[in-house]
């Protein structure tokens, strides 16, 4: 790496060539999916060619056969005298494919990699194996607790490794390779400043007391926050190498042919890159960035043939609008939502004005009233506003000791500020739900109100007592599963009962106009109002506390309610219901002697713990992702929108770069239980059978039918119709499924909002919610495979993302099985808080909020469906099936009932 090397280290050292790994190289990705061999060895061969002393070959994906493309590369490489010349390194999460990668192999390979992460039982058998075909292994600095982050856990972790290594099965020293994990630096969190340092240290210490062993590491992680700059990146690798060299590093993972020469880099982008690398300074995160940004632009601007150009070039002017008044700047990076330069030009204003206050009265909120119209107006959007509050907040931070001390001193006086009202929040109790409320307080605070947020499943007695500690003005009420509904009911009877005025607000995915009109309303008089979105808060908060707007506001909304109570009242009048007796006569006929019903390849449960993230990142449906965002179009068309377009693209592009960080370091966990039972309906109801011969009931799973009357060409459905009848005479099977990939997410979240920065906080829970979906979609991947029938699917993802596949897996909750209490069976029949996990609240919702569960339908002609509303007749024979107090089954599917229950 450098043109002076101070020891034989540097000439020593191994570049590990990556860009045959499919998770480091999008073309090589391209290549193997469309089977263009030809394609993936010239890219083998350019790795080569560059100077790469072995390969790493990777070919992980959830759509490709790994054991057998792995074989297929293999021997194709071996027939190849350029690229057989060096060591191969087999790479794989999955064991099956190391192992059948290195039955392969000539000459002496490398496994990447075994680890602790399972336990000593596994890691021991795992590496006795390796031993036995003479392999050298790749060992990652990760245990049962995780992974390894500082110096110290590097190194604890390594030592036992080697010591069950050396000397439990005598493996040799010479052939562990350690990899003590390169962590990204330059996030804006400040424990990852010492990164790299840790690393350093860490490569030290282990080839000073571990004998013999190697030192290994991915490169390209430490440059992760400056995806997309190739620059700094290629600078960064370049310097990490050097420093790393020196401390030991025996090789590296690193794409081969980008690789700089240390002594070339520019100084003043070099300095940058080691104060950060070094952690040398506080702000070094802030300089490398507002630099990578500069130099970036006059890349663009000077010449892309020439990554470096921008950073050689680097005399520019600062951007015009830093040349502003200190208030002209504050106001154009709360529109812009750019916060690199908040704490220097906050500072300024404090040495200008009079009182720290003044500064957030006056061009603080200066800047956010012009957020706030623009926003208002349609011309500025949820995810531009949310970098507006984060640049707000980081300045307020910045100003509060300044305003504590103040207020010491003004005390005296009596001299008090308020704000524009005071708002308390809170996901109701049962409920973990809480991204569209975040979001909510975020655009409350912009526009100077006080918000409280007391977080996810708060009982109604701690709404109610915080609010009157705190004299809030307004409480919001949100809740995402349907019992939340039924809790919101209770807290409105409860603010009744003590005799609250203030108005209540309704909002989350569940809650509608009209059931807010029909149910909540109804019980308190202080004015219940329901919200749909982030974007008309601020306007029906402002109305309720302005005495001359509120009057006019609240007669309006009265007697929209009243309207909605009408109608409501009108549609179960003008359509009634089939008997329960009826509906069934009217469901879907098989002949069952004739269905094909899959056996899958096991039966019971089997636990994926942990399943790679990066293995996840194909089944990602982005469109949900921009609607909780409040940008809505059909992805990827929503990118060339012409309204939203650009900011939904600055808004993907931001997502891409957290998840690349969230992958790369294993933040998130992602976790799955799948199973498969022997089945079979009677009647409404499917019974689990402990074995093929039906010796015994495990469980019964409870289904609800359609009743509103159809065509005569027409069904009325219930999930149950999807499984061989017992007197069919055929054994069926039922499936079933609980995932998740939320451990991680909100301790990531939280680090955000530690930071003042909400946007990615809200980014990190989004984020965790597409990945649980994502997961969903790529188990009932594996579920189909199982059963067969996947096997031969052949679907583009595009296609089974819009789930053009055979089979259905409908969730406890939602429109074909609107129960939430089924999860209760279904989690015992997994074992899902074991296995993944994965807990259910009172009210049924799921712990961590980023899981998903539920049923797998094989059926050819299953297809999902909404059970709508049903009458009083089936709500008795369910609660029969179930064993439930009628009133019970009320409550919770009260959402779905076409009477009205008598009162309690």
């Amino acid at each position: 790496m450098s043109s002076n090397p101070p020891t034989s280290a540097a000439s020593t050292f191994l570049v590990i060539g990556e860009r045959t790994n499919i998770t480091g190289s999008p073309k090589f990705a391209k290549a193997i999916k469309a089977g263009d061999w030809d394609a993936c060895l010239a890219i083998a061969r350019q790795q080569v060619e560059s100077g790469a002393n072995v390969l790493d070959i990777n070919v992980d994906e959830a759509l490709i056969d790994g054991e057998a493309t792995m074989v297929k590369f293999l021997n194709l490489i071996a027939a190849e005298p350029e690229i057989s010349r060096v060591p191969i390194m087999v790479d794989s999460s999955k064991w099956s494919v190391l192992e059948k990668g290195l039955q392969c192999l000539q000459g002496k390979g490398i496994v990447n990699s075994i680890s602790l992460k399972d336990g000593e039982v596994e890691f021991r058998r795992r590496a006795t194996l390796v031993r036995r075909y003479g392999a050298a292994a790749v060992v990652m600095a990760f245990d049962e607790q995780g992974q390894a982050a500082t110096r110290d856990e590097k190194v604890r972790i390594c030592t036992r490794a080697y010591q069950l290594l050396t000397e439990k099965i005598g493996f040799p020293a010479e052939d562990i390779i350690f990899d003590p994990n390169i962590l990204t630096v330059a996030t804006g969190i400040e424990e990852h400043n010492n990164y790299a340092v840790d690393f350093f240290e860490a490569t030290r210490l282990i080839k000073d007391t571990l004998p013999h062993a190697k030192v290994s590491g991915g490169v390209s992680n430490v440059s992760f926050s400056f995806r997309g700059n190739n620059a700094v990146r290629e600078a960064m690798h370049t310097a990490f190498l050097y420093h790393a060299i020196r401390a030991g590093l025996d090789m590296a993972i690193v794409n081969a042919g980008m690789l700089g020469v240390y002594e070339e880099i520019p100084q003043d982008l070099l300095e940058r890159v080691e104060d950060v690398l070094l952690n040398r300074r506080a702000d070094a995160t802030e300089r490398l960035v507002k630099f990578a940004d500069e130099s970036k632009s006059v890349a663009t601007s000077t010449s892309e043939s020439n990554p470096l150009a921008g950073a050689r070039g680097y005399e520019k002017a600062e951007e015009a609008w830093r040349q502003g008044s200190v208030e002209e700047r504050l106001k154009h990076a709360l529109v812009k939502g750019i916060d690199l330069f908040v704490e220097t030009d906050t500072e300024e204003a404090r040495q200008k004005y009079p009182r720290p206050l003044d500064i957030i009265e006056g061009p603080l909120m200066d800047g956010m009233r012009v957020v706030g119209d623009l926003f208002g107006a349609g011309k500025m959007f949820l995810p531009q506003v949310v970098k507006s509050a984060r640049v707000m907040k980081k300045s307020v931070a910045y100003l509060t000791p300044y305003m504590e001390e103040e207020k010491r001193k003004l005390a005296a006086t009596g001299a008090t500020t308020r704000p524009n009202g005071r708002v308390l929040m809170a996901t109701v109790k049962g409920d973990v739900h809480d991204i569209g409320k975040n979001i909510v307080g975020v655009v409350l605070a912009c526009n100077n109100y006080e918000v409280t947020d007391l977080g996810v499943m708060v009982p109604a007695d701690k709404i109610l007592a915080t609010a009157r500690e705190k004299q809030v003005d307004v409480i919001g009420l949100s809740g995402l599963i349907t019992p939340s509904l039924d809790e919101m009911v209770h807290v409105a009877r409860e603010m009744t009962r003590q005799n609250f005025s203030v108005p209540l607000l309704i909002g989350g995915a569940t809650t509608s106009g009209a059931h807010t009109a029909v149910k909540i309303a109804p019980e308190y008089s202080g004015g219940v109002v329901h919200v749909l979105d982030a974007s008309r808060v601020v306007n029906v908060v402002s109305a309720l506390l302005s005495p001359e707007q509120k009057p006019a506001f609240m007669t309006e909304m009265a007697a929209k309610q009243e309207r909605q109570r009408t109608e409501f009242g009108d549609r179960q009048n003008r359509r009634p219901l089939l008997s329960l007796t009826e509906a069934r006569a009217r469901k879907p006929q098989y002949d069952w002697a004739g269905v094909d019903l899959p056996r899958p390849e096991f039966l019971g449960a089997r636990t994926f713990a942990p399943v790679p993230l990066a293995e996840i990142v194909p089944f990602i449906d982005w469109g949900p992702f921009f609607s909780a965002w409040e940008l809505h179009g059909r992805f990827p068309d929503i990118l060339q929108d012409a309204v939203v377009g650009t900011e939904a693209t600055k808004l993907y592009d931001d997502a891409q770069q957290l998840l690349g960080r969230i992958v790369a370091e294993n933040l998130y966990t992602a976790k799955a239980v799948i199973a498969f039972w022997p089945a079979n309906a009677v009647g409404d109801s499917i019974e689990v059978y402990r074995d093929e011969q039906r010796s015994a009931v495990v469980a019964r799973l409870h289904c609800l039918r359609q009743q509103l009357e159809k065509p005569a060409n027409q069904f009325n459905h219930c999930l149950a119709d999807y499984v061989a009848p017992r007197e069919s005479g055929r054994i069926d099977y039922v499936g079933g499924f609980a995932v998740t990939a939320g451990h991680g997410v909100e301790q990531l979240a939280l680090r955000f909002k530690a930071a003042h920065d909400d946007y990615s906080a809200i980014m990190a829970q989004a984020l965790g919610d597409r990945l649980a979906e994502a997961l969903a979609e790529a188990m009932h991947k594996r579920a189909r495979d199982f059963c067969g029938f996947g096997r031969t699917e052949n679907l583009p993802m595009a296609d089974m993302l819009r789930e053009k596949y055979r089979g259905i897996r409908p969730a406890p909750g939602y429109p074909a099985c609107p129960d939430h209490t089924e999860k209760l069976t279904l989690f015992s029949l997994l074992d899902a808080p074991e296995a993944a996990g994965i807990t259910l609240t009172e009210s049924c919702a799921m712990l961590p909020a980023s899981s998903v569960s539920g049923l797998y339908f094989n059926h050819p002609d299953s297809k999902y469906f909404a059970v709508g509303k049903i009458g009083r007749d089936q709500v008795e024979d369910y609660a029969g099936r179930k064993g439930m107090p009628v009133e019970e089954v009320e409550r919770w599917l009260g959402p779905y009932l076409d009477y009205t229950p008598a009162k309690g």
